[in-house]
C-alpha cells in the first residue's frame, strides 16, 4: 500500500507544472507625491469630485447606454455560463436513447427490434483536470469582471475629459468672437481716423489684419467645438450631439482649485488598478491551462451504464419484459501522439510565459501613468498660475497701449502687439485649466478610480 500511495504521489507531482511568479519590484513610495502614506479613500464616483451637475449627468449617461460596457457585462455573463460549464464537466452524465430498428432475411423474413436505454456516463479526474478547469473558469469571471470595471473606467474619463476639452472650445470660441467684435469697432475708429488725417493707411491695415485674425479663429473653433460634441455623442450612445454646455459650473478664466488626491501607498495600486487585476487573472487562469494540458498526457477513466427494456415489438415496451442492462469501465492512456500532448503544453506553458510578461509590464506601465500624473499637476498648476498673473498684465498692456495711441503718445505697432499678446494669453490660460481638469483625470484613472472587486463578486 505504500507503495501504491508513493507511486500515486509522484504521479500527482508530476502533473503540477513549475511556474514562475511574475517579477515585479514595487517602489517604496510615489516619487511625485506630497504624502504618499494617506490610505487612499477615492470614490468609485471619482468626477463627483469636480462639483460640476453637468458632468455627473453626462457620466452616469454614459454609463448607462454605452455599447462598449455593455459589450463588457455580455462577456462577464459569457464567462458566468463557462463556469458552470465547467463545473459539471466532470459529473456523470444522465442520458436517455430509443432506437428502433428492421432486418430481412430469406429465413427469417422481417424482424423488428425496439429499444429504450437510459444511459449514465461518468468521466473521473485523477490528475487535476477537473479541478485546473474550474481555477481557469473562475479566474476567466473574475478576469472579466475587471476588465468591465476597465472599460467603465476608461469610459468615464473619456466623457470628462471630452467635456473639459468642449469646454475649452466653447471658452475659445466666446474668446475669438469676444475679440473679433472688440476689434472691429477698433478698426472702424481706425478707418475713421484715417479718413480725417489722423492715422495712418499702415495703422489701418494693421487693424484689419488683427480683425482677420480673430475673424479666422472663429470657424477653427466652430469645428472644435462640433467634433467634441460628436464625440461626446458617441460615448453617450446618442445619435445627435449634445448641445452646447452653458450651464457649466466649471470657470475657464481663472487657475483651477482642486482637492488633492490620496494616491496611498504604491503596493495598494495592485489591487485597485482594473487592468493589473485583469492581467493577473488572466495569467492565474494561464497557468491552469497548462495543469489541463499536463493532465491530458496521463490515465484518464471513464465509467459507462445502460439500462432499459428491449422488444421485438413497440407494444412490448409495456409489457413484462425483463430489464437489460449492462456496465463498463475503462482506463485509456496516451502513448504515442507523435508529440501531440507534449507540443500541447509547451504552447500552454508559452502562453502563461506571455501573460506574465504581460502582467510586468503592466506594472511598470501603471507606475509610470500615476508619477506622470502627479508630476503634471504640480507642473500644471504653476505654469497656470504664472499664465493667469500674465494675461491679467497683458489686459493692463492693452488697455493702457491703446489709451497712449488715442492721446498720440504711441505707435499703432504697439496696439498691435499688446492686443495679440493678450489674445493669445487668453487662449493658452484657458487651455492650461482645461489641462489641470485633465490631468486630475488622467490620475484617477491611473490610480484605479476607485473601483474594487470582491471575491463573493467573482462567480455571483
Amino acid at each position: 500500500m505504500k507503495r501504491y500511495a508513493l507511486f500515486i504521489g509522484m504521479l500527482f507531482t508530476a502533473c503540477a507544472p513549475r511556474f514562475y511568479p511574475p517579477q515585479t519590484e514595487l517602489p517604496v513610495h510615489y516619487a511625485n507625491a506630497a504624502d504618499a502614506t494617506v490610505t487612499m479613500t477615492i470614490d468609485s464616483c471619482w468626477w463627483r469630485t469636480f462639483g460640476d451637475t453637468t458632468l455627473n449627468r453626462l457620466v452616469e449617461q454614459a454609463l448607462e447606454n454605452n455599447r462598449d460596457l455593455a459589450a463588457a457585462a455580455a462577456r462577464i455573463e459569457e464567462a458566468r455560463a463557462t463556469f458552470g460549464i465547467a463545473q459539471v464537466q466532470y459529473l456523470p452524465q444522465v442520458g436517455a436513447g430509443i432506437t428502433t430498428g428492421g432486418n430481412y432475411t430469406d429465413a427469417t423474413r422481417i424482424v423488428q427490434s425496439y429499444t429504450v436505454e437510459p444511459t449514465l456516463s461518468w468521466e473521473i479526474s485523477l490528475f487535476g483536470a477537473l479541478r485546473n478547469t474550474r481555477r481557469s473558469a473562475r479566474a476567466q469571471i473574475a478576469s472579466s469582471l475587471w476588465a468591465y470595471t476597465g472599460v467603465r473606467l476608461s469610459l468615464a474619463a473619456q466623457v470628462a475629459t471630452t467635456y473639459f476639452e468642449l469646454l475649452e472650445y466653447e471658452h475659445a470660441l466666446s474668446i475669438a468672437r469676444r475679440t473679433y467684435e472688440l476689434r472691429r469697432e477698433s478698426a472702424a475708429l481706425i478707418d475713421s481716423m484715417h479718413h480725417h488725417g489722423m492715422s495712418s493707411g499702415v495703422d489701418l491695415a494693421q487693424a484689419r489684419s488683427l480683425v482677420y485674425e480673430a475673424e479666422a479663429d472663429i470657424p477653427r473653433y466652430e469645428r472644435a467645438v462640433e467634433e467634441a460634441r460628436w464625440s461626446l455623442a458617441v460615448l453617450l450612445g446618442e445619435t445627435t450631439p449634445q448641445p452646447a454646455v452653458h450651464d457649466s459650473e466649471v470657470e475657464l478664466e481663472r487657475p483651477a482649485r482642486l482637492a488633492e488626491i490620496p494616491v496611498g501607498l504604491p503596493s495598494e495600486l495592485l489591487d485597485r488598478r482594473p487592468d493589473l487585476q485583469e492581467n493577473r487573472y488572466a495569467l492565474l487562469a494561464a497557468a491552469a491551462e497548462v495543469g489541463i494540458a499536463r493532465s491530458a498526457r496521463f490515465p484518464s477513466i471513464a465509467l459507462t451504464a445502460k439500462g432499459g427494456v428491449a422488444s421485438a415489438t413497440l407494444k412490448g415496451l409495456t409489457g413484462t419484459n425483463p430489464w437489460t442492462w449492462d456496465a463498463a469501465g475503462s482506463i485509456t492512456a496516451p502513448i504515442f501522439a507523435f508529440g501531440k500532448l507534449k507540443r500541447s503544453e509547451q504552447a500552454a506553458m508559452a502562453r502563461y510565459e506571455q501573460a506574465a510578461r504581460n502582467y510586468e509590464q503592466s506594472v511598470l506601465n501603471a507606475f509610470s501613468e500615476v508619477e506622470t500624473a502627479l508630476d503634471a499637476i504640480a507642473t500644471y498648476r504653476r505654469q497656470t498660475e504664472r499664465y493667469a498673473e500674465l494675461v491679467a498684465a497683458n489686459k493692463t498692456i492693452d488697455e493702457k497701449t491703446r489709451a497712449l495711441y488715442r492721446s498720440g503718445l504711441a505707435d499703432y505697432f504697439d496696439v498691435l502687439s499688446a492686443q495679440r499678446d493678450y489674445y493669445n494669453s487668453q487662449m493658452q490660460l484657458a487651455n492650461l485649466v482645461a489641462q489641470q481638469y485633465i490631468n486630475h483625470i488622467n490620475l484617477y484613472k491611473a490610480l484605479g478610480g476607485g473601483f474594487r472587486i470582491t471575491e463573493e463578486q467573482n462567480v455571483r
